[in-house]
């Protein structure tokens, strides 16, 4: 596994290559965003004991350029605007397929995932948002961007419901989400999930067609303050 150690003004990031890796093709993208363990100003740690990285290892022919920011704030909401001009560099990269760029996260990151598509939902060509929830009432933004979360069901640091009230909007909107429960889980969530090769498969059957269709109905001060 080819790991690049790369920065972008205040944000350290990993780069892990896809196989045989040619400088002249394009590449799916695999955001990935940890969660609050991994904060702080040393990546090294991501790169020792990240599951994302070190699950990655079990796969051959893995097609994906991966990359993980690291957090250098308490929250990812803390550096908001800062990710998302990382995202837009990121995207803009010559071996970047921008039709096929994919963003997953877990905990800390899976409420990112959420936001981080919320605001920018032309970018993402599917998401996988794990442990995580968000601004349910938004959900109409995610019509165009199909959703696989996940959760354990003895997850007592972010409640189940979190993410079982965040795919019921989306739905209830008439997008495309989908959640699986692990049951015997607590908050790891993500070993089973980074570990799933079915969740890649899934990832890489959708390109971006979010541009299409962004939909913002809560435009009337009077009814939404």
């Amino acid at each position: 596994m080819d790991i690049k150690l790369c920065g972008f003004k205040k944000i350290k990031y990993i780069v892990v290559l896809p196989d045989n890796f040619d400088e002249n093709k394009k590449y799916p993208l695999l955001l990935k965003l940890h969660g609050a363990g991994g904060r702080g100003n040393d990546i090294t740690p991501l790169i020792r004991d990240s599951a994302f990285l070190h699950q990655r290892e079990k796969f051959t022919d893995f097609p994906f350029m991966s990359i993980m920011p690291l957090c250098h704030e308490n929250t990812w909401f803390d550096m908001w605007e800062e990710l998302k001009e990382f995202v837009f560099y990121t995207i803009g990269n010559d071996n970047i397929d921008a039709k096929r760029v994919y963003l997953m996260g877990a905990s800390m990151g899976g409420y990112a995932t959420w936001q981080l598509a919320m605001s920018c939902p032309e970018l993402f060509a599917a998401i996988v948002p794990i442990c995580g929830g968000g601004m349910y009432w938004n959900a109409l933004r995610f019509v165009n961007v199909p959703i696989w979360a996940f959760h354990g069901a003895k997850d007592n640091v972010v409640l189940p419901r979190e993410s079982e009230i965040m795919v019921e909007r989306v739905n209830n909107f008439g997008g495309n989400a989908k959640l699986t429960i692990y049951p015997d889980n607590d908050h790891n969530a993500w070993d089973d999930t980074f570990s799933n090769p079915q969740v890649y498969e899934w990832l890489l059957k959708h390109k971006n067609e979010n541009a299409k269709q962004i939909v913002d109905i809560y435009n009337d001060v009077k009814k939404y303050g």
